[in-house]
């Protein structure tokens, strides 16, 4: 009869594809139980991938089965995101498990619609998703997201975010009258992102795609000092001059400790939608070449397609237009190593320790 040192020694051969580590080192394996032959287990995985729940079930039965003396295999696939270390100083928001931010060092690179089918791709994979729109001065995910003409409610003493397509959406476009310029200063601007992102009533949510502005200014630096950011994300595109802000973006984060959790090549080349002939219009390797300079990882590249732009302007994102096409599994792709990056980063803790208060 096989024992249970027989099995974990089976399920130490399993390679998680997307992380690269065995199920039993990742502590994935839970409630591994054995009885006349028969095996039962569950395997947790630390970032959402409901699409491969199916996949880890076949890997995992046959490898059990080929163990002598079992005779049949149970097992539970789940997912379970938990909220990893932000900042120094910085608390976690109630309910917000995980905060990403998209960046970019220039405007035009597509954040916008990179951000908006990263939440999407998300919530694919089964996690509770936010989405903040954090460009006070050109929204642009009311349209991106199909939400263009809504107004948000309160419920007295909370924003209510609008929803579409499983994901919560926030947005001072949703707010004000789309030709009214914000001609607002700095401070202003930065109180209005922080009263979007605290006075929403997010619910409890995985993680919080928050969609920033191009460049490095007020936003930003708020964003980074006083909002708990798991980590970010920066979209270029392959030109040099593209690539030159970007760095710009990946030190700021640097230096003011807000990981980076890669980098995303947006318009890496162009299809002919006639032909189908591949052509890198602006230029090739940047992104790669930045990674390597800067240790991060390449998360992705996205080809400069057609039916990306016609989604984000009709309100339907790749992912929720065509959720098995081509163009939403390269962003279900990037979501996973993103998800799977989140989940490598030390836990957070700072939940678990009383608030001290001294009186007199």
């Amino acid at each position: 009869m096989p024992s249970l040192d027989d099995l974990q020694s089976a399920l130490a051969t399993l390679i998680d594809p997307e992380t690269g580590k065995d199920y039993v080192s990742a502590k994935c394996v839970k409630n591994l139980k054995l009885q006349d032959g028969k095996v039962s287990l569950g395997i947790v995985l630390g970032y959402p991938a409901q699409s491969r729940f199916e996949q880890v079930r076949a890997q995992v039965v046959g490898a059990l089965l080929r163990v002598p003396g079992v005779v049949s295999v149970s097992v539970d696939v789940s997912s379970q995101i938990i909220a990893h270390a932000v900042q120094p100083g910085v608390k976690l928001l109630p309910g917000v498990k995980n905060i990403i931010a998209v960046a970019s060092g220039k405007g035009g690179v597509g954040k916008s619609t990179t951000a908006a089918n990263l939440a999407l791709a998300l919530a694919a994979e089964g996690a509770q998703v936010g989405l903040l729109d954090a460009d006070i001065y050109g929204p642009s995910q009311p349209l991106i997201m199909g939400v263009a003409g809504q107004q948000p409610e309160t419920d007295g003493q909370h924003i209510l975010p609008l929803q579409n397509y499983g994901v919560k959406v926030m947005s001072i476009g949703s707010m004000i009258d789309p030709e009214q310029p914000m001609v607002w200063r700095g401070p202003m601007v930065t109180q209005a992102l922080t009263q979007l992102l605290n006075d929403t009533a997010w619910g409890e949510i995985d993680y919080l795609v928050i969609d920033l502005p191009p460049g490095t200014g007020d936003i930003q630096l708020t964003l980074s000092q006083k909002v708990p950011v798991t980590g970010a994300i920066i979209v270029t595109t392959p030109q040099d001059i593209a690539l030159l802000d970007a760095r710009k973006g990946l030190k700021m984060f640097e230096k003011v400790g807000v990981p980076i959790l890669g980098i995303v090549e947006n318009m890496s080349m162009h299809v002919c939608s006639n032909c189908g002939h591949v052509e890198p219009i602006f230029g090739e390797g940047g992104a790669a070449k930045m990674s390597a300079e800067y240790g991060v990882d390449l998360l992705g590249q996205l080809p400069l397609d057609l039916s990306i732009r016609l989604g984000a302007d009709a309100g339907r994102p790749s992912v929720a237009d065509e959720p098995d096409g081509k163009i939403a599994g390269l962003y279900k792709a990037i979501a996973r190593k993103v998800a799977v990056k989140v989940a490598d980063k030390a836990r957070d803790y700072s939940s678990k320790f009383p608030t001290i208060v001294i009186q007199k």
